[in-house]
């Protein structure tokens, strides 16, 4: 009998989830085959079987575990099924596939009765009788049960009216570290949020005209987030106190951008970093990025992937958010919002016109990062991303060319 145990993930992780078994008890495992996730309070993991055999559950779904606690025991003295092809078809809680039959005529009973007034009223006014609450007789819907739900328009869906339910679910350990994280941002750091504006126009005009030669050629599409990732790798290289971070009594400077992108996973906000942005191309930064977000919507992301990171870019424009002030992903001092992109009349060489433009935000630590440096890196963003051809060089061609 093997035991299967807790494996150590990362320095100062001692507990651990189990969000659920992949493979039901008393069930046959292959070698190297997934039994189980786990979660820490930084990413989600999956425990292997170390041998094949019979699997035994020990601990069960929803309970927390310490580094080194027994999770489940193998019997790998346990003799293999007569026939393999068996193990194929079991599935956890039997969750097979029904067999496609073919389709019958047979009408489906409504079991939801409704005077001869009300069901006119509901047919004439085309309303689904399952969201009207009857108070006749056996539940019978009345004609005044009918006009009742007639005068509160704009009730969802199936929302039963009037109905006070709640629901408790237990915190996991990703929403508990992100909670703790976010509160000791705003209680250790002097964070303060500087605006600006960018007009996206010659951004957009790029990805139109390129944006297929470019998947075409790199596999993967031309999106904005390579655009503001080398743009910031730029402006942190020349406002160095922005890819700082305090450490007691001293400041560390960073000569690397390490860049964290945060991505909303189904379990919570994850921040993966991309190593280096600043000695990446763009289609190496958009091939990173879709790299990182895929394993975060899969629960994939490991630990090293989210560890380090010395800057921090939040895109809340994909939700539609229009402005925010971005959280202080400690220890780093300083964060980027993206937010969405809206047509706005804007005053051009003395006419009106209309550009899309984009409100940025960037939060930091005011304890490092001075006014001046703050407003100057985003003015230097705003520049690079509304000029793209200066993210090939950080400088104009022309006076690059006549050395100016």
């Amino acid at each position: 009998m093997i035991e299967l145990k807790v494996p150590p993930v990362g320095e100062s992780i001692n507990e651990v989830t189990l969000v659920k078994w992949t493979k039901p008890d008393g069930v046959w495992v292959n070698r190297d085959e997934v039994i189980c996730e786990l979660e820490s309070e930084k990413a989600t993991f999956e425990l292997n079987a170390e041998q094949a055999g019979i699997l035994h559950h020990v601990a069960e779904e929803g309970a927390n575990l310490n580094i080194g606690d027994l999770a489940c025991r193998i019997d790998d003295q346990a003799q293999p099924p007569a026939e393999t092809f068996k193990q194929q078809i079991i599935t956890f809680e039997s969750e097979a596939p029904e067999p496609i039959s073919a389709p019958v005529s047979t009408p489906v009973k409504d079991n939801v009765k409704a005077t001869p007034v009300a069901t006119k009223i509901i047919s004439e006014q085309n309303i689904d009788k399952h969201q009207v609450k009857g108070s006749g007789s056996h539940g019978r819907i009345t004609k005044n049960d009918v006009l009742a739900a007639m005068a509160k328009p704009g009730t969802l869906p199936g929302k039963v009216l009037n109905e006070r339910s709640e629901q408790k679910e237990k915190m996991s350990n990703l929403r508990k570290t992100i909670s703790r994280r976010l509160v000791e941002a705003k209680n250790s750091t002097a964070m303060l949020t500087t605006f600006n504006e960018v007009d996206m126009t010659a951004i957009m005009a790029m990805r139109t005209l390129y944006k297929d030669a470019f998947k075409e050629k790199h596999g993967v599409g031309l999106g904005f987030m390579s655009f503001f990732t080398k743009a910031c790798s730029i402006a942190l290289q020349e406002w160095k106190a922005v890819n700082a971070y305090v450490d007691g009594e001293e400041i560390i400077y960073h000569e690397y951008c390490d860049i964290s992108i945060a991505v909303s996973a189904p379990k919570g906000l994850v921040v993966p970093v991309i190593r280096n942005a600043e000695s990446l191309s763009m289609a190496e930064i958009e091939q990173k990025v879709a790299e990182l977000a895929a394993k975060a919507r899969d629960n994939k992301l490991t630990i090293e992937e989210m560890t380090g990171g010395t800057f921090t870019i939040t895109n809340g424009g994909v939700f539609g958010s229009l402005m925010s002030t971005p959280i202080i992903n400690i220890p780093q001092s300083a964060i980027l919002g993206m937010h969405k992109i809206q047509d706005r009349p804007m005053a051009i060489n003395g006419q009106v016109q209309i550009r899309p433009m984009m409100y940025i935000a960037l939060s930091y630590d005011h304890r490092i990062i001075d006014g001046r440096e703050s407003v100057g890196f985003l003015v230097r963003v705003k520049e690079l991303l509304e000029h793209p051809e200066l993210l090939l060089v950080g400088k104009d061609p022309v006076k690059l060319l006549l050395e100016l």
